[in-house]
């Protein structure tokens, strides 16, 4: 069985993820505004809920603007982000853009937002290489481990 090749993939912040965050934060907008409308006497809860859509709207925001940029690359046997060894996990796919959990064999965390429209030449390689499981084979002439009991 043949591996996933060798791909190269730069990820950055993501304007899809950016429209998607718009169209929830609206959303709260919208739901806070039409609460305030059909209240009798719009009063601290109503705007409560104003400075929650706000300060829900600023960590979002914040969040896109920190979100990683680099280099995301499959050697044809482990993945690397920006020098860092870990692996990434499909959390969703849209066939255009797949959103990743990528977890660093340090511990770390990071949420990356690969697009199509990055790199469309490369696109596939990329796919075929997170869905592809990276190789456990032993090099030649090696031998395995010893099993404990």
């Amino acid at each position: 069985m043949h591996g996933a090749p060798s791909v190269s993939y730069p990820v950055g912040r993501s304007r899809f993820a950016l429209g998607a965050l718009a169209a929830v934060w609206l959303c709260g907008l919208a739901m806070a505004l039409l609460w305030t409308l059909q209240a009798d006497a719009p009063g601290w809860r109503q705007a409560l809920a104003f400075g929650a859509v706000g300060v829900g709207g600023l960590a979002a925001g914040r969040a896109w603007l920190r979100s990683p940029s680099g280099q995301l690359a499959w050697d044809g046997g482990g993945w690397c982000w920006e020098q860092e060894v870990g692996h990434p996990e499909i959390t969703l796919d849209l066939q255009s853009r797949m959103l990743l959990r990528w977890r660093s064999d340090a511990g770390a965390v990071r949420w990356l937002m690969p697009q199509r429209n990055a790199a469309p030449a490369h696109w596939d390689a990329l796919r075929r290489a997170v869905y592809s499981p990276a190789s456990t084979d032993a090099p030649h002439g090696a031998t395995p481990p010893v099993a404990r009991r």
